[in-house]
This record gives C-alpha cells, structure tokens and sequence, in this order.
C-alpha cells in the first residue's frame, strides 16, 4: 500500500486563542493532486504554513517521507522538496525574469554545496541557466527570460512565481491561491500548464471556488472554521451536505 509523501497528524494552531487550525489529519500521495478549499478566512492559508513551515503548530505533527518535519524551517523543507507560491505574488522586480530564476535554484537547490564558489564556475553556471529555462519553457515564458519583472503584467509573474517553484524540482508543489486576481485567460493557461504536469509529483492546490478545482484534482478536501469538514472524491465531496451547508449562497452546487 502507497506511504503519503506529506501528511499531518491533529496539528492545530491558534493565534491570541483563536482557533484558526483545528485538529486537521491530512494526507497528499506521490503523483497526486489535492485541492483544499474553503471559504476566506477558513484557515486554509494557515494550515499551508503549517506543511511549508512559516508556521509551527501548538499541537500535532507534520511527516514527510516517513520523516518528522514539525520543528524543520521552511527553507529547509525547500531542500527537501517541498515547494511553494504565495497568494500575493512574491517575486523581484529589480532583477529579470532569469536572474529570479537563478537566483532561487542557488539559495534552495539541492545540488550545490557551495553556493558563492558556484558562480565562479561558469559550466555551473550555464547548466543552471538552461534548467531555469527548462522550467520557463514548461509556463511558455521562456522568451521573456532576459525582461525585467517590473515590465511583467500580473498575470506572467504569477506564472514566473510557479516556473520558480518548478525549477526546485520539488516532489510537492504547493500552490496557495493560483488564480487570486488573474483573469479569465490567464487561469485557463495556467490550469492547462498544471493539467501538463499533473501525475510528475504530488500538487496541493488551495482555492476557495470550487470551479477551479473540478477539472485540476484527484482528491478534494474542505476546511471550514479551521477543521477538516470533508475530504475523498471531488464530486462526492461538493455534495456533501455539510460541505453544501458551508457553500450556501456563495457557489453554485452541481451534484450528479
């Protein structure tokens, strides 16, 4: 039977005794894609922190490979494998979009021991240039590569913010709000792009409209007032009465 690659096991966290995760047990598969949803202010960003490591919890565990990574730094989880975005996009618009690129490989790659003698050996420093492009490539923003992120409309630093993540070869991707603030076409690219390397390692989505997530997972989870509500399959998931209760008003429900 397949061993999760994340999981967790009743972490909470509050903040000034506010409850905001509440006992969650999760679990992500290799290869699989997993949604979390929930209305704002459910605790979905907070439990993200918890399995990246802004956060630590009061209570419970977070394992990795069969590995306790409760007390391991973020940066340090990046090392391991687990990458990330952010809900507000979180790149350098001083530097182009290659040098972003670069510049995340170096501070989070696994494969170089020393990171300033690196830029002084320039097959390193080629080979590096042409993974970051690889992984540019993936986002169809390879020819943007040499402009400056400040020149960039929102919607391609968000998908330089995944290309960065991508370029850790990460064995989880966690993707914290993908679509906040793009429009049409630009969630329709970038939902063909995750489609495209779905299944290559494990992807954690969190969005709070379920519409987004229909087509993109394999499981679904919801989380409301900080617990776990409802996880398994997506359709069985949205159906829920619990999950209907929590949704009301606010999306429409298509149970089949």
């Amino acid at each position: 039977m397949a061993q999760p690659i994340l999981s967790t096991a009743g972490v909470i966290k509050s903040f000034d005794g506010l409850v905001a995760v509440n006992d969650i047990t999760y679990e992500v598969f290799p290869g699989q894609t997993s949604g979390i949803m929930g209305p704002n202010g459910a605790g979905k960003s907070t439990f993200f922190n918890l399995l990246t490591g802004y956060y630590r919890p009061q209570k419970g565990r977070v394992i990795y490979q069969g590995r306790d990574i409760t007390h391991m730094h973020s940066h340090e989880r990046v090392i391991l494998g687990i990458a990330r975005t952010f809900q507000l996009v979180s790149v350098f618009d001083s530097m182009t979009v290659l040098e972003n690129m670069m510049l995340a490989r170096v501070r989070y790659g696994r494969d170089y021991s020393s990171k300033l003698r690196f830029f002084f050996k320039n097959v390193h420093h080629r080979e590096l240039e042409e993974e970051c492009l690889q992984a540019l490539d993936v986002l169809g923003i390879a020819e943007k590569a040499k402009i400056k992120t400040s020149d960039m409309s929102y919607g391609e630093k968000r998908e330089l913010e995944i290309a960065l993540a991508l370029s850790l070869q990460p064995q989880v991707l966690l993707l914290d709000e993908p679509f906040a603030g793009l429009s049409l076409v630009d969630i329709a690219h970038i939902s063909k792009v995750i489609n495209r390397i779905k299944g290559q390692f494990a992807i954690v989505i969190i969005e709070h409209k379920i519409s987004k997530l229909m087509d993109l997972v394999d499981t679904l989870c919801v989380i409301n007032e900080g617990r776990l509500i409802c996880q398994g399959d997506p359709q069985q998931v949205i159906c829920d009465p619990e999950v209907s209760a929590c949704y009301w008003g606010k999306e429409e429900m298509k149970c089949y």
